[in-house]
């Protein structure tokens, strides 16, 4: 794997875990209004997030695509899933053809 494809393999895991954590302990301003009684921002939408914190979520979420990219990248590295382990149609040429 060369050192491109293992940055842009980072970069697409860590936005897949963006994405994934960013719901995950998110109250929303309608949440809390109805648990606590506070009220909203006035012109904000009640789904709007009330205690939205994006360096410790970014901090989280790298850690954990970090852990994820490492397993991805031993993975590739060491052979065990190939291309051609994933060519469901047989479209790619055999691995004596290349």
């Amino acid at each position: 794997m060369g050192i491109t494809s293992a940055i842009v393999l980072y970069a697409v895991t860590w936005f897949m875990t963006m994405l994934v954590a960013l719901p995950i302990g998110l109250k929303t301003q309608g949440d809390l209004r109805h648990e606590n009684g506070i009220d909203k921002v006035e012109g904000t939408h009640d789904g709007a997030p009330a205690n939205y914190n994006p360096r410790r979520k970014a901090l989280w979420v790298t850690g954990f695509a970090t852990v994820i990219w490492a397993i991805l990248v031993a993975i590739i590295s060491s052979g065990w899933i190939t291309w051609h382990d994933l060519d469901w149609t047989a479209k790619l040429p055999s691995v004596a053809d290349s």
